[in-house]
């Protein structure tokens, strides 16, 4: 018989056998006990909170427990001192008393009490004037600091409110007072004092001779007001602020401003508002002679000038600002008795654009044979207020000069319009208006196929007051310059910024006219603050039809490559009906405003004329 194979089955394991025994938990460590800096922080908080004269005492103690060991030291270490016990412990004693100011008398303990009582008293006495000197030198150093204190210039300048650009209305108006010798330049606004200094710093010059001071209030407080003594100053500025509902604030400062000067104080204002629905509101609070300008209208002319005159936006800054020539008002001696002719023929330093007649109106570019009546000025551009006008003298001869008019400039046909704000209606309106075709794109148009582009800053709706106006304006300039690398044509562009600032980031091209609106509606205020006749000056200059300053081809007035002075082109543009105030060379990239008359140089193709000068419609 086979033997059976015998089978071993393992056997069954108790899953609880070989299970190790549960460890007990483990008892946390005690907490170790507070240290000895941290009881002694808390006992220190204890004794704060009971009060100064736990304070006081506790601090005599510490100095006694100091200054007598100390002292104790020093007697028993001096070869001079008593050799008797009492007699040490006495100059101790004094010792102590003398550096704890408690007199150190010795003797009865009655006298030692007394002259301690004393010299606390003493000590409590001096304490308590100077915490009151130094309380009283605090607060006023503390009203310093805030701008509480109240101005007592005259003849000076006050700029009410902050915006983007004070800093750039100071900068000019501080570079004004310098050339015309004025007094300081003072701003109040609703913010820190030394944040504004700070702010301010970086636009003012290092070395800026003229005062320049900051108060802090709201501008539509007649006490804040006040203390800017604007009743005084020979000019105020009334700057709309940053903020939804600027307008308003400027209507109620215009009205807190006539409130503490009165109705019959001669003080010049200057006041400005975004939207031009609130323009007669704030002429009615401004009161009879003062200038309130709309910021969006006037960014809309220029936007329409820079169109129909490429390359004309640096030379617009040029003009509006104190660095070089800007525009004058002159009125010397017998001006009354000549022509206007013969005055711009015979002003050796300035340019004479034109006349400010006795009732405020302004009239450029006007017929030589114009006369000047009483009380009208000359409007020239000049270095500063003191340019001669001296009696007739003869025209300059002229080299080889053109006697046909110069050919017109010829308008664009057609622009492309690319973002919108709250002035994209003007813009397209004085386009329009001057024989533009303009059509707003969509992305898609190829900018090729117009004359021109015009980009707009800001957002539907937002314009100026959006947190990120320009970054729209930004990334369409952005995709025009890759659109001219690669079509290899540059199509003359006019963008518009709000911020001065995001300039140097615009990725702009050859033919690209960066134009700053609010930069330049700042730079007019600042020239109007300084002479209420140019307000008038201005206005006729950009207004949307009529005399303007435009850019002509130096060849148009003398043939090329001809050496003449500048005097030689002034009088040509004057034959034929134009204002020559400047001249761009063909390989600068700035204007030249208001050069010698006596500069000679070879005028060669390309060289631009700039002029102020009528219009004409388009071919």
């Amino acid at each position: 018989m086979r033997r059976q194979r015998e089978t071993t089955v393992p056997a069954q394991r108790d899953p609880h056998r070989d299970r190790p025994a549960a460890r007990p938990p483990r008892t946390p460590a005690p907490a170790a006990g507070p240290g000895l800096r941290d009881r002694a922080r808390y006992w220190v908080d204890r004794t704060v909170v009971r009060g100064v004269t736990v304070l006081v005492g506790w601090l005599a103690l510490a100095g006694l427990a100091v200054v007598a060991p100390a002292s104790a030291l020093l007697v028993w270490t001096d070869r001079g001192s008593p050799a008797t016990f009492q007699g040490k412990v006495a100059t101790i004693w004094r010792t102590v008393g003398q550096t704890l100011r408690l007199g150190g008398e010795v003797g009865p303990p009655l006298r030692i009490a007394l002259s301690v009582f004393l010299a606390l008293v003493s000590l409590l006495y001096v304490s308590t004037l100077v915490g009151i000197i130094t309380t009283a030198i605090t607060d006023r150093l503390t009203a310093l600091q805030h701008g509480q204190t109240t101005v007592v210039e005259r003849g000076h300048t006050v700029v009410l409110g902050w915006s983007e650009q004070t800093p750039t209305v100071v900068a000019e108006l501080l570079a004004a007072h310098v050339q015309l010798r004025r007094g300081a330049v003072v701003v109040l606004a609703d913010r820190d004092k030394a944040e504004m200094e700070r702010e301010l710093r970086d636009a003012v010059p290092a070395r800026c001779r003229v005062p320049l001071l900051c108060r802090r209030g709201r501008p539509s407080d007649p006490a804040a007001l006040a203390r800017v003594t604007p009743a005084a100053a020979r000019a105020v500025l009334v700057l709309p602020p940053d903020a939804p509902g600027a307008d308003a604030r400027v209507v109620r400062v215009l009205l807190a401003l006539r409130a503490t000067v009165g109705e019959r104080c001669p003080v010049r204002v200057v006041a400005a508002v975004r939207d031009g629905a609130h323009l007669p509101v704030a002429r009615l609070a401004a009161g009879p002679g003062a200038v309130v300008l709309d910021v969006d209208d006037l960014a809309a002319r220029l936007l329409v000038q820079c169109v129909l005159h490429p390359g004309l936006a640096p030379v617009l800054e040029d003009l509006l600002d104190f660095a070089g020539a800007e525009l004058h008002t002159l009125r010397p001696p017998g001006l009354t008795v000549r022509r206007y002719g013969e005055l711009a023929a015979a002003c050796p330093d300035a340019c004479a654009v034109g006349i400010v007649r006795g009732d405020g109106t302004a009239h450029l570019n006007p017929p030589p044979e114009t006369e000047l009546l009483p009380g009208d000025a000359l409007v020239a551009l000049a270095e500063d207020h003191r340019a001669a006008v001296p009696p007739p003298a003869p025209a300059p001869r002229e080299p080889v000069a053109h006697t046909a008019p110069p050919p017109p400039v010829p308008y664009p046909r057609s622009v492309l319009l690319r973002g919108w704000n709250e002035r994209g209606a003007r813009v397209v309106e004085g386009l329009t208006r001057n024989g533009v075709t303009v059509v707003r794109d969509d992305g898609t148009r190829a900018p090729e196929a117009y004359d021109g582009v015009v980009v707009l800053a800001g957002p539907d709706g937002s314009g100026g007051d959006a947190p990120d106006a320009d970054g729209p304006a930004l990334v369409e300039l952005l995709r025009l310059r890759d659109r001219e690398r690669r079509s290899g044509r540059a199509v003359p562009t006019v963008a518009e910024l709000t911020d001065a600032r995001n300039r140097p980031l615009a990725p702009a091209g050859p033919r690209t006219d960066l134009l700053v609106t609010g930069r330049l509606a700042a730079l007019l205020m600042a020239q109007v603050s300084q002479d209420g006749h140019l307000a008038a000056a201005f206005d006729a200059l950009f207004a949307p039809t009529g005399v303007s300053v435009r850019l002509h081809p130096a060849t148009d007035f003398v043939p090329p490559g001809t050496e003449a002075p500048f005097a030689a082109l002034v009088a040509s543009a004057a034959r034929h009906g134009t204002s020559a105030i400047g001249y761009r060379a063909r390989d600068a990239a700035l204007p030249r405003l208001n050069p010698p008359k006596r500069e000679t140089r070879r005028w060669d193709r390309g060289d631009v004329l700039i002029v102020v000068g009528g219009t004409h419609r388009p071919e």
